[in-house]
């Protein structure tokens, strides 16, 4: 472990993962200067003044927040001087602390993927809670990893780690990791869905006990194939279709072992069914197979970590989802409105979209696409299609794509305008173009925007939050309401 009494550290970015560890650091002795355009509390505000009044001098090391581009001038001029640049998480790994009741740190089981990461560390939390572990869903989500690694009563991590957070860890190794998927996203930060994918496969590194991959993306095999992990540690896949040997997935209805059970040679040991996601099944009451895909890989890691199948079904059962993840919102003149704001790229759209009937949904998308093309998008989804409502910054790329692929589909664009107003006056085109009157056909208003939201709200959940506004505004106009 690193010795931080007396060292002098830059923190750039005080977002939520920059005060963790600020307070981390401060508590170990570690003389702390900030660095934040944002922040009226920062010690600095410009990073390239920063630098040129000499604030990296005699600096033992920089610890970067996850939105921090590895292109940032502070940044590079720390590299070019040889100061370290860490991540909040490098920082977590270096400082973890033994747990209560001994046997060293608490272990991780580290999950990434361009899509289905919180879902999948949600039901690691729910599933290792069942396995009587003191167990926390942290990193991206919830609590600051650095905080979550230096506490002693935890007795395992679920952590959902992001590309950005990846970039500048070193030495983490995890118990078991898991890549979900990888597909084009935050180009505009990485330069390259290679670089961004190299980020991604660092979560492999060092593996302890199991590489957990996607048999239908092959580049996360990739990836495992790429890695150097300790010896021992083994490669497991999950599929919705009949696992191989050294694979998990579903036989008809029953999510099954052949990677970790010692008969796996000759047979599946059973580890639930769908029927335990049936709280996640979509509108159409069926469960979409993103999300057993990250019911699976859940299990591998809860598997790697020595958790019983019997906890593993307790587990899901008792997931329950976060907000704004395919969430029927309400039902207004037999229209479904489905939130799903934390679609926030091409990827998390497509699984989606896929998850309703042919020419039933009234799509509302857009936002900051990030770099992002969405071509493929509108060619695998076209045929889900009703209409589509575009917000945001960046509406041209995806009017452009539905022009080209899908010219039938009728597409109403809303001028930012009054952002504060831009979710209802979406919502109200969209129930327009959903009306079904003496029809006995299904339409939803999906909101799966496939681009981030930070341009005209918060965040993603404040975008769905907008949503579920506009929608209850709706039914407060149905008749008979």
């Amino acid at each position: 472990m690193v010795v931080l009494d007396g060292a002098r550290v830059v923190v750039a970015g005080l977002g939520v993962s920059g005060r963790a560890a600020l307070e981390v650091l401060t508590a170990r002795g570690a003389r702390v200067v900030t660095v934040d355009v944002r922040a009226a509390d920062a010690d600095a505000a410009d990073p390239a003044r920063f630098v040129a009044d000499g604030g990296l001098d005699r600096v033992d090391l920089v610890v970067a927040s996850p939105g921090w581009s590895p292109h940032d001038p502070l940044l590079v001029s720390a590299g070019e001087r040889g100061v370290p640049v860490w991540s909040e998480v490098e920082l977590a790994w270096q400082v973890r602390v033994d747990r209560t009741h001994g046997h060293g740190p608490a272990p991780w089981l580290a999950v990434t993927g361009t899509n289905g990461k919180t879902t999948t560390v949600g039901m690691l939390e729910s599933i290792l809670q069942a396995g009587g572990e003191q167990a926390l869903a942290v990193g991206n989500v919830g609590t600051p990893v650095v905080l979550a690694a230096t506490d002693p009563d935890l007795d395992v991590l679920a952590v959902e780690l992001s590309s950005f957070q990846l970039h500048f860890t070193h030495s983490m190794s995890a118990q078991a990791a898991a890549v979900l998927n990888v597909a084009p996203d935050h180009l505009d930060w990485h330069g390259s869905l290679e670089a961004y994918a190299a980020d991604k496969g660092r979560i492999f590194e060092r593996a302890q006990v199991a590489c957990v991959y996607n048999v239908a993306d092959p580049r996360t095999e990739s990836l495992v194939r790429d890695a150097d992990v300790l010896d021992g540690a083994v490669a497991v896949g999950f599929t919705v279709g009949t696992p191989g040997v050294g694979q998990v997935g579903a036989v008809e209805d029953v999510l099954v072992d052949r990677g970790f059970s010692r008969l796996r040679h000759t047979h599946a040991a059973e580890l639930g069914t769908l029927a335990d996601l049936d709280r996640l099944a979509g509108p159409d009451g069926t469960v979409p197979p993103h999300v057993v895909q990250d019911a699976l890989a859940a299990a591998c890691l809860a598997l790697a970590h020595g958790v019983t199948p019997a906890a593993i079904r307790e587990g899901l059962r008792a997931y329950a989802p976060g907000a704004h993840r395919i969430v029927t919102v309400a039902e207004v003149d037999g229209v479904a409105y489905v939130d799903d704001s934390k679609a926030t790229n091409a990827h998390a759209a497509a699984a989606s979209l896929g998850s309703f009937d042919q020419g039933s949904v009234v799509w509302i998308a857009g936002g900051l696409a990030k770099g992002a093309s969405f071509d493929e998008l509108v060619i695998a989804r076209r045929d889900r299609l009703r209409a589509a409502v575009l917000i945001g910054t960046d509406r041209a790329p995806l009017r452009d794509a539905l022009a080209r692929h899908a010219p039938e589909v009728t597409v109403v664009e809303v001028d930012g305008g009054d952002t504060g107003t831009v979710m209802t006056r979406a919502v109200q085109s969209a129930r327009r173009l959903a009306a079904v009157a003496g029809t006995d056909e299904r339409v939803s208003v999906l909101l799966a925007p496939a681009c981030a939201s930070m341009d005209q709200f918060a965040s993603y959940a404040a975008r769905g939050e907008a949503f579920v506004a506009a929608v209850h505004a709706l039914t407060a106009d149905a008749p008979g309401a």
